[in-house]
Parts: C-alpha cells; sequence; structure tokens
C-alpha cells in the first residue's frame, strides 16, 4: 500500500512531510529556516516570476530545490523541476548530493557526492563548478 503524503502550502513553497516524520520537528525547522532564506535570496525580482521562480520541497529525508517556468510550447502550462537534491544520511550524518540529468532521474554529483551539512550543500549549488544544477 502506498504512503500516504500530507501537503502544506505556503504560498509557491511546498514542504511535503511523509507520515512516519522521518526528520525531527527541530531538525525539519531548522531546514525550513535554512532554506527559506536561501530562497528569498535567490529568487529573482517579482516582476520576473512568472517566467522564473524557484522553490524546494522537503519529501522523507531530501530538501528538493525546483524550478518553476511556463512550458515552452503553452506558457499558460506552469512546469515545476527538480534540478538538485540532497538526502540526509543520519546514520553517517551527512547529506547526499544529487541532479538530476536529462533522462530525467536523480543522479550522484559525482565531483562532491556527499557534503557536512544542508549551507554546503546551498553552496554548492550556487558554485556549479560542472553547470550540473541550474541551466
Amino acid at each position: 500500500m502506498p504512503q500516504k503524503q500530507y501537503r502544506a502550502k505556503t504560498t509557491k513553497r511546498q514542504l511535503v512531510k511523509s507520515i512516519d516524520m522521518p526528520l525531527t520537528v527541530f531538525i525539519t525547522v531548522d531546514i525550513i529556516e535554512i532554506m527559506e532564506n536561501y530562497i528569498s535570496k535567490e529568487r529573482p525580482e517579482p516582476e520576473l516570476r512568472n517566467e522564473l521562480d524557484f522553490n524546494y520541497e522537503i519529501i522523507g529525508h531530501s530538501v528538493i530545490l525546483n524550478e518553476i517556468r511556463p512550458a515552452w510550447d503553452n506558457p499558460k502550462e506552469i512546469l515545476t523541476r527538480g534540478f538538485a537534491k540532497a538526502t540526509h544520511v543520519k546514520s553517517k550524518n551527512v547529506w547526499k548530493v544529487f541532479r538530476k540529468r536529462a533522462d530525467n532521474k536523480w543522479h550522484s554529483y559525482k565531483p562532491n557526492p556527499t557534503v557536512s551539512n544542508l549551507e554546503d550543500f546551498l553552496a554548492l549549488v550556487d558554485f556549479d563548478e560542472y553547470g550540473c544544477f541550474k541551466g
């Protein structure tokens, strides 16, 4: 039986929490604070957000950065596409880093497959030495 998910929306950001609460409330609050600060810094100016915007999702142990934009062939259709993902591995206390490739599947980010904290993940996405995260 598939696991149900609860969704809570705040404006364009979606925070998705599994029913089994895989992250503690304190860790989730820290993640939300870090991500809200990051997204507010990275979002385009309000007048451009109809053409390009960013948000994030928390799904299970993962934080996914999304790009939001109109479909190229139907501007009325809004597409949300994940481009970077970090998954917390509690046993090793690291975050695994993933990128989405052309096959639309998540692949380990080979130059830095793990980072020690969420801030390091966001710095990696910003630096994007190999052009893997933002197109």
